[in-house]
């Protein structure tokens, strides 16, 4: 199966800046819709940004401007970068894989998860 896994995340001072990366072991990566979602304690697990095959990128309205998410398809990898950080950006953050080829209602792959903690 395709695995994701997410690294970057930690502990960042308030209008800090922090990478998260995602690794696929996939050589399908390239045709994946990618995506960052985030959850954070007590809140539903909600959308953060999407990249397609072709780049076009997608953003929550609480991240526009701050947020930019960005793709390495020779690397299998996606990226979030996130500057500006608030303490409501603390959240674990997903990383999610969604195959073309397969028809299904929400993205195929899922990764661990990586904490990012804002705070002063």
């Amino acid at each position: 199966q395709v695995q994701l896994v997410e690294s970057g995340g930690g502990l960042v001072q308030p209008g800090g800046s922090l990478r998260l990366s995602c690794a696929a072991s996939e050589n399908s990566f390239s045709i994946y819709v990618m995506g960052w979602y985030r959850q954070a304690s007590g809140y539903a697990r909600e959308l953060v940004a999407t990249i397609t095959s072709g780049g076009s990128t997608n953003y929550a309205d609480s991240v526009k401007g701050r947020f930019t998410i960005s793709r390495d398809n020779a690397k299998n990898t996606v990226y979030l970068q996130m500057n500006s950080l608030k303490p409501e950006d603390t959240a674990l953050y997903y990383c999610a894989a969604d195959d073309p080829r397969l028809i299904r209602t929400t993205y195929d792959y899922w990764g661990q998860g990586t904490q990012v903690t804002v705070s002063s």
